[in-house]
């Protein structure tokens, strides 16, 4: 309906319909004296400003400029952005616009389709298909969170990243226990000493209590804010030098830049990463807090054991990343091409899924890196330990336990995808509320 149509609405319907859009996101993008409603004249304002936008949008779209979007001009738009797509799905998403069944969207139809929905430009409208790194499953190899122009001049971004922080460190405290489980059955588990779930945490709290579960876990979230923010600043600077076209960055591009990024981020706090194993398998009493224990593995054993298993940690992430990128691809695709036929926003249940098992394949691949890594970290802290270099330590498992000896501790890794998944973002959705991030 056109601005002129809604002019003529009775005062009755304007009333009948602001209260159905009362509390929605238009209210809250077209609402400019904030008393939570909008009155005829803030309606108006906020339908032909959304309209302008919707028209920049439009012919950023239609690339050969004749009026009309086709599924070739939409799978381009996307791939500039970075989400790659396929025809037939491409397709499905111009069918959720195409009113009139001509495989072309005109700007009728364009319009009608997003006018009340205050998405506002073309990066908004794809951002649900965006691989989002805010579900937070306890390990950072992910690939970085990409921002837009307009978030990084607003200051959007860091709100975000801060958001993502909070959700993080809230997601590993709830689940440390679980974490604490999985190191401990790395570095102790073996076929001549099996430990069970419930044998192992049975053995932690008579040790040293209830607080016991969460030794380590103070690190873990400290190292969450200076490893995300040189991720972001990396990754930017990564996707400038990468990119064989100002502006755009194809999805090769993007894997290389974020592994690049992924692998700056953990060797700048990788000594971090050896105190949170120290500091989760310690006795009580064995050290004081983080800084007596980082003086006494300095002390006893030099600058470098604080590089313990770094090389298996930053092969980690290719195979991490790589199957955790591709495996989301091929979850939405499927998704797209056979239940994108109304609209192709997925919803937050789907992409919580896709993002889930996604997680869980790119663990499952790079699980035994993150095993060798582990104990590579704790030899020194481990009576009796042979000081073994990564290919020798390999090797020594694949003889003594085997292939699964490489997979010690996944099934409590395993168990705490889904609650860390869940908090992270529950917990996500309420900061970028509180933060004043609109959704």
């Amino acid at each position: 309906m056109t601005l002129r149509g809604w002019s003529h609405l009775s005062k009755s319907n304007n009333h009948a319909f602001f209260r159905h859009v009362n509390g929605s996101k238009i209210v809250s993008s077209g609402d400019q004296d904030k008393d939570d409603k909008l009155d005829f004249s803030e309606f108006s304002k906020y339908l032909k400003e959304h309209e302008k936008k919707l028209q920049l949008t439009f012919k950023s779209l239609d690339k050969n400029n004749d009026g009309r979007i086709d599924f070739m001009e939409i799978k381009q738009s996307l791939a500039d952005l970075g989400v790659e797509v396929t025809k037939e799905d491409a397709k499905k998403i111009l069918k959720s616009i195409d009113v009139d069944g001509t495989m072309t969207v005109d700007w009728n139809e364009w319009r009608e389709h997003f006018l009340f929905n205050p998405a506002t430009n073309l990066q908004e409208i794809i951002r649900y298909w965006k691989h989002s790194t805010v579900l937070d499953i306890g390990d950072s190899l992910t690939i970085p969170d990409e921002f837009t122009e307009d978030e990084k001049t607003t200051g959007l971004w860091w709100k975000q990243l801060a958001a993502g922080a909070m959700a993080g460190a809230v997601s590993r405290t709830g689940t440390a226990p679980l974490d604490r489980m999985k190191v401990f059955m790395q570095v102790h588990a073996s076929k001549s000493n099996q430990i069970s779930l419930v044998g192992g945490f049975k053995q932690m709290l008579k040790e040293g209590g209830v607080t016991s579960l969460w030794r380590g876990n103070g690190v873990n979230v400290l190292k969450i804010a200076p490893e995300t923010a040189i991720k972001f600043m990396a990754y930017e600077q990564y996707k400038k030098l990468l990119s064989t076209e100002p502006g755009k960055i194809k999805t090769h591009e993007r894997f290389m830049a974020g592994s690049l990024a992924g692998a700056t981020a953990q060797t700048a706090i990788y000594p971090m990463e050896v105190m949170k194993t120290r500091l989760t398998l310690r006795k009580t009493g064995q050290y004081s807090g983080m800084f007596d224990c980082a003086k006494k593995i300095l002390k006893n054993e030099g600058v470098k054991a604080f590089y313990k298993g770094y090389v298996p940690n930053i092969l980690g992430i290719i195979p991490y990343a790589g199957i955790d990128l591709a495996v989301y691809e091929s979850l939405k695709n499927f998704w797209l091409s056979r239940y994108a036929k109304d609209t192709a926003n997925p919803g937050v249940l789907v992409l919580l899924g896709c993002g889930t098992i996604s997680s869980t394949c790119g663990q499952l691949a790079s699980y035994p890196l993150a095993l060798i890594r582990t104990r590579m970290q704790a030899q020194a802290s481990v009576e009796g330990s042979e000081q073994l270099p990564m290919s020798r330590m390999v090797k020594k498992i694949l003889e003594k336990e085997g292939f699964f000896g490489l997979y010690r501790g996944i099934l409590p890794n395993f168990m705490k995808v889904i609650p860390a998944v869940s908090i992270s973002y529950v917990v996500y959705e309420y900061m970028r509320s509180g933060l004043g991030i609109q959704k």
